[in-house]
């Protein structure tokens, strides 16, 4: 059932550059299912299934965005920057935890409280270097016995749950979402092709595991398994973003007003011939927002065609993501599908 799978992927921790827990559940998951599994320098983990020459490279980046201890002061209190695309309401008066040398350590986002903020305080933007960490210690050297240091990683500390209507919310679906995508398509798919199911590490932070791997691998197209954002809820225009979640999963035809990808027209056919034959519902997207791991893939060598295949995900890049597990197996669906047959080139 993906929900069981989702949530041991969505609350197990990984920030970009520690996702070391992730790479333990996919290996896990995918052990008797492929020919071989590895891990490159960098940390990518690479499970492949050999066929013919013809190969694809399915791309899904484990980490997610968190938080660094920077400084910690006289009196225990911790300061952070923030590792990936914070908007930094979302992390006022969290709980997170801490992964020192000792073990997790759970603390709690703080800051001034309102009842002491002046008027002018409470019109001000929150900026990350007003919030700390409590971990209720009360000195750095407590701190320190708790084996925390300059440069312990930090994540945000949340449990995926149910919500109406096979909807799903919690941390880190972007791109938990993805990892779990490529796991099921790599245990149920049936292909002539050789496919290398690369489970990227540091996306959030410049797209690096991809660049590597997919040098390395240098596949004939590529796909990237992600999320996207969906147009269907306050404060966010159809115009903004076309998709809606229970629509399917989304093809990202452009991304980043056509600053970044420029999705492979041959491979969008391909996967939407694919869905046709199966009626298997899917939508278009071309986007004003971020980048996936096809964007770094496309430029890698001489150029390898490439699309990301995308879950609608509200509120990204928060602690409470939310996706709708029909469109996250309808993507699975479509995928297997899609790789019964090879695309024409």
């Amino acid at each position: 059932m993906v929900y069981n799978l989702l949530k041991r992927l969505s609350d197990a921790h990984g920030l970009s550059g520690f996702e070391s827990n992730i790479k333990d559940i996919v290996r896990k998951e995918l052990d008797g299912y492929v020919d071989e599994i590895s891990e490159d320098k960098l940390g990518n983990l690479i499970a492949v299934k050999k066929g013919s020459e013809t190969s694809v490279m399915i791309a899904s980046h484990m980490d997610e965005i968190g938080l660094m201890v920077q400084y910690i002061d006289e009196k225990g209190f911790i300061k952070f920057v923030g590792i990936g695309g914070w908007y930094n309401p979302t992390l006022h008066t969290q709980r997170v935890v801490l992964h020192g040398r000792k073990g997790p350590v759970p603390g709690v986002i703080g800051s001034k409280p309102p009842h002491v903020m002046t008027p002018e305080d409470r019109k001000k933007e929150i900026k990350i270097e007003d919030l700390f960490i409590d971990v209720g210690a009360s000195s750095a050297e407590e701190v320190d016995s708790l084996g925390i240091e300059i440069g312990t990683p930090v994540t945000i500390e949340q449990e995926l749950i149910r919500l109406a209507n096979d909807k799903v919310t919690g941390k880190a679906l972007d791109n938990r979402v993805g990892v779990l995508v490529l796991i099921e398509t790599m245990r149920k798919m049936k292909t002539s092709m050789t496919v290398y199911a690369v489970f990227t590490v540091q996306e959030e932070v410049g797209l690096k595991g991809a660049k590597v791997s997919a040098f390395a691998l240098n596949p004939d197209f590529a796909i990237a398994t992600d999320v996207t954002i969906p147009g269907d809820h306050p404060g966010v225009s159809k115009k903004e973003a076309s998709p809606e979640m229970g629509k399917g999963p989304v093809l990202v035809l452009a991304s980043a007003s056509g600053r970044g990808l420029l999705a492979d027209s041959r491979l969008s056919s391909w996967l939407r011939n694919a869905g046709d034959k199966m009626k298997i519902p899917y939508q278009l997207e071309v986007g004003d927002g971020g980048n996936t791991d096809a964007s770094i893939i496309n430029m890698v060598r001489d150029g390898i065609p490439s699309i990301p295949l995308s879950v609608p995900s509200r509120y990204i890049h928060s602690p409470v993501e939310v996706v709708d597990l029909k469109d996250v197996q309808a993507t699975i669906d479509l995928l297997i599908e899609a790789l019964k047959k090879k695309p024409k080139f």
